[in-house]
C-alpha cells in the first residue's frame, strides 16, 4: 500500500488526507496544531502533533520513507520553504508542495519539488473554463497544456456510440471512463440520481443524456470536443 505523508491540515490538508484514504492509501498526517491532529487522528493511519520545520523530529517518524510528501502549509511561507527543503534534505521520493504567491512558486521550482500546487492560479482557470464550456464539470490541470477532465455529453453525441464518435481520431482526446447516472426515486418520492462508473467503457454502448465523460488530452482539444 502506497504511504504518503500530508504536512499542514488546514482545510486544503486535510481534505487532501482525508480523499487519500477514501482511495486506499495510508496516510500520514502532520500538523504542529494539536487541535487539527486531534480532529484527523481517527481518519488517517497516522497523526502526529510536530512541526515540519524541525528535521529531527521528521527524521524521527522516518518521513523518508513515504512514497510521496504532500506539503499543505498555506499562510506561513517561511514554514512552507523550510519543511520543503528538509525533505529534501532528508531524501522523500517525490515531494508536492503548495504556493500562494509567485515569489514562493519560483523558489519552490528552484528546489526542484516534483509539483507545485497552486489553488488560486487552478481555481481560475477552473472558474474561466467552466463559464465558456458549461459541457465541463470537472478539469484537473495534470501538466501544461495538459488535464483529465468530467464532460456532459454534447447533445449531438447523445444516442451514438463511442465508436462512432472517435473521439481520439475526432478531437485528440481520450475518453478513459463513463459516469452512468441513473435517475431514481427516494422512500421520501424525491428524484435523484444515482451514479456508477465504468471504467474502459465499451466502444459499442450508447451515450445517455445523464452520462458524464472523463477525457484526457490537451486543454484545446478537451474544450472543442465538449462542444460536440
Amino acid at each position: 500500500m502506497r504511504q504518503i505523508a500530508v504536512i499542514g491540515l488546514g482545510k486544503f490538508g486535510s481534505t487532501v488526507a482525508r480523499e487519500l484514504v477514501e482511495q486506499g492509501v495510508e496516510v500520514i498526517a502532520v500538523d504542529r496544531d494539536r487541535e487539527l491532529v486531534e480532529a484527523i487522528k481517527d481518519s488517517v493511519s497516522y497523526a502526529t502533533t510536530l512541526s515540519a520545520t524541525d528535521e529531527s523530529a521528521l527524521r524521527a517518524m522516518n518521513i523518508q520513507d513515504v512514497d510521496v510528501a504532500v506539503v499543505c502549509i498555506g499562510e506561513d511561507v517561511e514554514a512552507n520553504l523550510l519543511a520543503t527543503l528538509l525533505l529534501k534534505r532528508i531524501g522523500v521520493k517525490r515531494i508536492w508542495s503548495r504556493a500562494i504567491n509567485p515569489l514562493q512558486q519560483e523558489i519552490l521550482k528552484a528546489l526542484e519539488v516534483d509539483s507545485i500546487i497552486n489553488l488560486e492560479e487552478e481555481m481560475g482557470k477552473l472558474v474561466a473554463r467552466s463559464v465558456v464550456t458549461e459541457n465541463i464539470t470537472r478539469h484537473v490541470h495534470l501538466s501544461p497544456g495538459f488535464s483529465v477532465a468530467e464532460v456532459k455529453v454534447p447533445d449531438v453525441f447523445v444516442g451514438k456510440t463511442l465508436r462512432q464518435i472517435d473521439a481520439r481520431g475526432a478531437f485528440g482526446v481520450n475518453i478513459v471512463a463513463i459516469k452512468k447516472r441513473q435517475p431514481e426515486i427516494t422512500e421520501l418520492g424525491e428524484r435523484t440520481f444515482k451514479e456508477r462508473l465504468e471504467n474502459a467503457p465499451a466502444p459499442d454502448e450508447e451515450l445517455d443524456e445523464n452520462d458524464i465523460l472523463v477525457v484526457v488530452g490537451q486543454d484545446q482539444n478537451i474544450e472543442r470536443f465538449s462542444k460536440g
